[in-house]
Formats: C-alpha cells, structure tokens, sequence
C-alpha cells in the first residue's frame, strides 16, 4: 500500500529538474520540495513522530559518537530507542548501514523510518540533525522533543555561501525545539545558541578541568572512557546530559559510557598482531583531523624495537565541490604531524581525484616529503609496509562508510575497516 512513497518517478523527476533548471534556482527550490514531501509524508504515515520523543543532534563535531551514546544508554535502561545518522539505521536490536552519502535522510524516507519505529514499539528517536538537512527541510512534519548542540566551527560554507549562514542553520534547530535544550557552555558560540525559548535548558562542559554537568544535583567525576580522544568527554557529557534531561539513572549511563570500548569508524582501533596500531576515523574537517593526529602522535611511545615510532598517515578528501578551502588545510595539518604521509583517493565524485591531492599539497611546506598513490586499498597496502612495532597508523575521511562515491554518479562497494582486515591476514 505504502510502496508509491519510495515512487521512482519522484526521483526521476527530481535529477531531471536538476538537469534542466539553472542550479541557483535549483539550489532555492530545493526546501520546498523537501519540506512538501516531509510534510506529506508525515501525513501519509500517520504522523509518525507524535508520540515519540525526538531528539536531534546537531553540530560540527561528535554528533554521530554522541548519537551513538545516547542510543546506548537509553538502551542499556530498557528504554526502546531508534537511531537514525552516518553510522546506519537502528530500530531496537535491528541495524543496517546508511549507504545514501546523507546523514540525515530526506524524500520521505525519514518519515518512513519513523512510522517503522513506532510501529516496532519505539518510544525514543535520536538522529543527526545536519545543517545541510536543516535547510532542505528534510525535518518537517518532525516534532522534535529534544535539541543537543555539541559545537561549531567551519564546515560547509561552500553550500551555505557564509560561515553566518551555516550558524543560522544549525540555529534553526533550536528555534524549531521547544521542550529541551542541551548545549555546550565550553564552546565558544554557546552564546549564539542559548537564548532561544525553550521549557528545559541543560548545559554541559569541562570548565576550569572539571568534568561537571551543570544543571545535574552533583559532577560526574566517575567518567573513564575507553575510548581514545580527550574529545569523546565532551561527546559522553552531551549524552549524559540528555540522560539527566530524562531522568534515567545516571549512574547506569556513565556505567553503560565507561563500557563502550569503540565507535564503528570513529577513532576505531583494528586489532592486529603486527606490534603497531591501525586506527579509522571519519575525521573530515580540519579540526576533528588536527584532534585525532594529536592524540595518535602523543600517544608514541619509544621501544627497545623502535625508538623512534611513527605517526604513519593515509589521507585525501572529500569531492563534488564540497569545501575545498579544506583541502590545504588538511595538508598543513598533516604536515605537522605526520612522520609519512600517504594521499589517496576519498569521494571525489565527478571531480578529477589527481587535482584533489594537488589542492591537498598546497598546504604543504616545501620539499615535505610524501607519496600519491590514487588507489586507497595500495595506499593502505603500501602504509602497512611502512609500519613498524609500536607505529600508529591513521586512515582518515571516511570512517565507517560502506560506499565510495565515483565520477559518474556512481557508489561503489567500500569499507576502510575490511580492507585493512583482508590486508593484514
């Protein structure tokens, strides 16, 4: 009955008006045809998100690990939850990846996976709240419960034309939520965000290096995170602080937090017998980049084998006319960390991947030694023979994707992690 809902006319009809109408005037229509079949998908599914508590993730960084967290402890207290993000699809125990290159699904298929969340007895949705998906109205027809701002720095201002547009994206957000709100105080437009209405406000931070939920009856200083990265604090705090927000127990959540030992793609270790660390992360700005490198090269340690352990470095970027003012960027930060620096091909769409890694050597000092190999299984391969007892290796910008996007509007079949696991059998 319902299958006219997923109509391939509709996307059809959609690349056929993107061939056709000047791309300005494509790119403005884009929300109202986002927002019409959002909201007529909410009425053909019964209005699925009534009744089911919303909460939307938004922010630069760790929306997808505090997305991630959230889900867990809301599961580990017996509460049926849903998820919805660049990591994949959860409703209850059932996972399955998100193989659509769109964090937060659009053309009715948000609303779709509401409707089976309901159905499946779900009383709590967390979601990745994008700027991109803001403002294609990819959430209308969603009544939100809960709004987490997590932080904000530079990202998308090729789509958005200003870092002030991509602010008021995300703002939007708090402007749409009227029930809680949950906010960084540490980051720097916290203010930005703070004023907007709303019934509940819950604030979270490490301010002057204690880890204290503000509006919590006491701080949490019984958080021991497996998980690599001083940054993960702040993911774990903002899923705590939407615990508080519910009022589960809040001894269980930093329990079920301290629990986690990896995030599929974020920071993830792959085990190996080689005496040296493999690590994929997502990281795909040049913040989240600087904080991973940052991390894996103080965490070098010398041995009687090695004594001088390397930070061994597999990157590229991202295609499709997407913030290319990151490219050098990415560079410079490589270069300042990494003791051998592999680029390699990422997404590049209908782009010419060679003129990627050249944008990418831009940030380079002179004379920085590296190497370009296009193909990413011989990029790791050829990592893999750089690296010895007690080297970190880093293979960053795609995390946990299952598909690499290729010129000719074409997806192929891809995963960092079992390319690195096939290699090192």
């Amino acid at each position: 009955m319902l299958m006219f809902i997923e109509n391939k006319a509709l996307s059809a009809l959609l690349n056929l008006g993107r061939k056709i109408i000047p791309r300005r005037i494509f790119r403005a229509a884009q929300p109202i045809y986002h927002w019409g079949l959002g909201i007529f998908g909410a009425v053909i599914f019964a209005l699925p998100s009534r009744g089911m508590r919303v909460i939307a993730v938004t922010g630069t960084k760790g929306k997808s690990t505090t997305v991630y967290m959230i889900s867990k402890i809301f599961e580990d207290q017996g509460l049926p939850i849903a998820a919805v993000g660049s990591l994949g699809y959860k409703i209850k125990d059932k996972t399955w990846p998100n193989t659509l290159k769109m964090t937060l699904p659009g053309r009715m298929k948000l609303q779709k996976f509401l409707w089976r969340a309901k159905k499946a007895g779900v009383r709590f949705i967390v979601l990745e709240a994008t700027s991109e998906g803001i403002t294609q109205q990819r959430l209308a027809g969603v009544k939100i419960d809960c709004a987490v701002y997590t932080n904000l720095h530079r990202e998308h201002l090729e789509s958005h034309g200003s870092f002030e547009n991509y602010m008021a994206a995300k703002q939007k957000l708090f402007l749409k939520t009227r029930g809680i709100h949950v906010l960084n105080i540490d980051d720097q437009y916290f203010e930005k965000f703070a004023n907007f209405p709303a019934k509940h406000k819950i604030t979270y931070g490490q301010k002057w290096g204690v880890i204290s939920l503000a509006n919590s009856q006491s701080p949490v200083t019984d958080l021991n995170l497996k998980l690599l990265g001083e940054f993960n604090k702040f993911n774990a705090l903002a899923a705590l602080a939407v615990a508080h927000a519910y009022n589960l127990d809040m001894d269980r959540a930093v329990e079920t937090l301290n629990s986690i030992e990896l995030i599929p793609g974020r920071m993830e270790v792959i085990s190996s017998n080689m005496g040296f660390s493999v690590v994929v992360d997502y990281a795909h700005t040049p913040d989240s980049l600087r904080l991973v490198y940052e991390t894996l090269k103080n965490s070098l340690k010398p041995n009687i084998y090695n004594l001088k352990p390397k930070l061994i470095c597999v990157l590229g970027a991202a295609g499709g006319g997407r913030d290319k003012w990151k490219r050098p960027e990415f560079g410079k930060i490589a270069a300042k960390y990494c003791d051998e620096i592999i680029l390699t091909n990422e997404d590049p769409y209908e782009e010419n991947p060679l003129l990627i890694l050249e944008q990418i050597e831009k940030g380079f000092p002179e004379a920085q030694k590296h190497e370009k190999i296009l193909d990413r299984r011989e990029a790791i391969k050829h990592a893999l023979t750089l690296a010895k007892e007690g080297d970190n290796m880093v293979i960053t910008g795609k995390g946990s994707e299952t598909s690499m996007a290729i010129a000719g509007d074409r997806k192929i079949s891809w995963s960092d992690k079992e390319v690195v696991e096939e290699l090192l059998k």
